[in-house]
C-alpha cells in the first residue's frame, strides 16, 4: 500500500430532457436483415422502447471535447464495423478531456473519472399518436455508385423529431478543488453536442438535439445531503450556460474542499 487516499467532497447532478430536433438515429449491431426488416434498426430496452444510451452521449461529448482542444488521437480502444477506433488518453492532470471522461488502466489516475453518465429512456408519451411503427419512423436513403450511377437504396430506423427522452442524469464527482469549475467544461461539452448530432448519419439531416428542463443539485457533506437552488432548475442548455459564472460560484460556496488543486 503507497498510503494514498481519495477524498470525495460532493456531487453535482446535472438533470433534465433530451428533445429530438430531427429523426435520431443511434443504432444496434445486426448480423442479418430478415424479410420485411429494416437495414439499420435504433436500439431499445427490454421494452422495446427506443433509449440514448449512457455511452452514446458520454463518448459523443468526449469526442467533440477532443477535437475542441485538437489533442491527438495516441490510444485505440477497439474496432466497429471493420474501423479503428481511437481517443485521447493521457497522464495530464490539466487535461481536461481524460480528467473529466476519463482514460484506461494503462495511466496513472490522481484520482476516479469525474463524469457519470446514465441511460436515458423514451418518454412514451412525448410520440403518442404520431407514428405507425412502435415509437420510431423509416427513412429510405440511397446510396449511388459513382462509377456506374447504380443506386442501392436501403432503410434507417429513426425516432422521430418531437421525441423526448427523460430522466437526462449526469452526475459529476468533485476530488479535488480545480473540479468544482471544471463543472462549466460539461456544460460546454453538452453545447458542442447540441451544435453537432447525437447518434449516426448526423451529416445527412439526423440526430439534432436540444437540452431542456434543467436543473442543477448537490450532494455534499459528511452527511452526504441533497440541497437545491432555484435560480438553477428549468433552464435551457443557453440560459444555464449564461449564468455559468454564478453556477460556479454557488457550486464553490457549497461543495468545500480542503487543500488541493
Amino acid at each position: 500500500m503507497d498510503g494514498r487516499t481519495i477524498q470525495l467532497y460532493g456531487r453535482i447532478i446535472l438533470r433534465g430532457d433530451i428533445r429530438a430536433l430531427s429523426g435520431l438515429h443511434i443504432g444496434t449491431s445486426k448480423d442479418t436483415v430478415g424479410i420485411g426488416e429494416v437495414d439499420l434498426p435504433v436500439i431499445r430496452d427490454a421494452y422495446r422502447r427506443p433509449y440514448v444510451p449512457g455511452s452514446s452521449l458520454k463518448g459523443k461529448m468526449r469526442s467533440q471535447w477532443e477535437k475542441l482542444k485538437g489533442v491527438q488521437q495516441n490510444q485505440q480502444i477497439g474496432r466497429v464495423e471493420g474501423k479503428e477506433v481511437w481517443i485521447h488518453a493521457c497522464e495530464d492532470l490539466a487535461c481536461p478531456v481524460c480528467t473529466i471522461y476519463g482514460v484506461t488502466g494503462d495511466f496513472a489516475k490522481d484520482a476516479p473519472t469525474r463524469l457519470a453518465v446514465r441511460d436515458v429512456p423514451l418518454k412514451p408519451e412525448s410520440l403518442e399518436g404520431t407514428t405507425a411503427i412502435l415509437y420510431s419512423e423509416v427513412k429510405w436513403e440511397v446510396a449511388i455508385d459513382r462509377v456506374t450511377s447504380a443506386a442501392s437504396p436501403r432503410q434507417m430506423e429513426r425516432v422521430p423529431a418531437g421525441a423526448v427522452f427523460s430522466p437526462m442524469e449526469l452526475v459529476f464527482s468533485v476530488y479535488k478543488a480545480a473540479d468544482r469549475a471544471r463543472f462549466g467544461d460539461v456544460l460546454t461539452g453538452l453545447q458542442l453536442v447540441a451544435d453537432d448530432y447525437l447518434g449516426g448519419q448526423g451529416s445527412r439531416g439526423s440526430g439534432k438535439v436540444a437540452f431542456e428542463d434543467l436543473s442543477v443539485t448537490l450532494k455534499t457533506g459528511d452527511e452526504y445531503r441533497e440541497e437545491t437552488h432555484p435560480s438553477f432548475s428549468h433552464k435551457s442548455l443557453e440560459e444555464l450556460i449564461a449564468a455559468r459564472a454564478e453556477l460556479l460560484k454557488w457550486i464553490e460556496e457549497h461543495i468545500a474542499v480542503n487543500g488541493g488543486a
